[in-house]
């Protein structure tokens, strides 16, 4: 959305009786709490976050000045998208380095928390399963995308890392690559500007296709192979990715998916709910490919409850603001 649409947007909203604003960012200052109320200078307060994550949080930070500068007493909130990740264990999100870097910070942090939350809770609702006693693995699939296993309602393991670039290729993201590749295009002259705009920007299914980063237009693009390598790449990382999380959980109750592609492209569905099939999950592939909406798309004698159902970050993000208040 161009800044004129935000303002527009932002001023429409503001037509509406409204007490309290609530913003999603992907990152919140180290020691900062889940929920940070925004006083005085925000970009002083948030300052060395947002650049963590160049495709989303700075237009935040916009939308938290433009409301200051057309309410001023309007109270605003920050909403921390990881900090569902914070019960995951140390071995989880320690990076295999330097002592001394770890300890300052460089560790694994989790992104899409507010939407493997709200799956969560939500799938095991219509599966009639107690999410305090179930193994769940979530996938948020859109322009960007994650896994997340999760234990007992709370996050044990995910697939990004300290930035939203590591795990699943995602529409223009890279996901993970190998850092000897990154010293090798240093090592060749590329700067670290260059490098974060091909990674942030270039890279990911934009990348391996050089058509599109759109689930939705690579499926359309039928037999060009760089489109069906594009998807056969997601499919495979995805497939591996869900493996890796029950695993992590010691098998599986609970598979949904949700977030743009994970709601409503059935064939990345089927490749990705292959990783758990060793677990007893089997897809009705004639329910999956009908299926509109939110529902199960698992056989009757799957092992394993499969589920699509809608993302509702915004949903999540209200309920973690009025839990704060």
């Amino acid at each position: 959305m161009q800044s004129t649409e935000t303002d527009a947007a932002l001023e429409a909203m503001l037509r509406e009786d409204v007490d309290v604003i609530a913003h999603r960012f992907v990152r919140l200052p180290d020691g900062s709490p889940p929920v940070l109320e925004l006083v005085g200078d925000a970009a002083a307060q948030l300052a060395g976050a947002a650049g963590e994550a160049p495709l989303h949080d700075p237009r935040a930070l916009r939308a938290v000045a433009v409301l200051r500068r057309l309410r001023p007493r309007l109270r605003q909130l920050a909403v921390a998208d990881g900090a569902f990740h914070r019960t995951m264990p140390e071995a989880a999100t320690t990076y295999a380095l330097p002592r001394e870097l770890t300890r300052a910070g460089l560790r694994r942090l989790g992104y899409h928390g507010l939407s493997h939350e709200y799956a969560a809770h939500r799938a095991c609702a219509l599966a009639g399963i107690d999410l305090s006693h179930a193994r769940v693995v979530t996938a948020h699939l859109g322009g960007g995308s994650s896994l997340c296993a999760i234990r007992g309602g709370a996050s044990v393991d995910t697939t990004m890392g300290y930035t939203p670039l590591e795990g699943l290729p995602m529409a223009t993201r890279s996901g993970s690559v190998d850092p000897g590749l990154i010293l090798h295009l240093l090592r060749g002259g590329m700067t670290a500007g260059e490098l974060e705009e091909m990674l942030e920007r270039r890279s990911g299914l934009l990348g391996i296709s050089a058509r599109s980063g759109d689930v939705r237009e690579l499926l359309a693009a039928g037999e060009d192979r760089d489109a069906r390598l594009a998807l056969d790449v997601l499919g495979w990382r995805l497939r591996a990715g869900i493996g890796a999380m029950t695993g992590v959980l010691g098998g599986v109750d609970l598979i949904a998916f949700t977030g743009g592609i994970g709601e409503r492209a059935a064939s990345v569905r089927t490749a990705g709910a292959q990783g758990a099939a060793a677990a007893g999950a089997l897809i009705d592939e004639a329910h999956n490919a009908a299926l509109a909406g939110e529902g199960r798309i698992s056989e009757s004698r799957s092992r394993v409850a499969v589920y699509v159902v809608e993302a509702r970050e915004g949903w999540q993000l209200a309920r973690a603001a009025f839990g704060s208040s």
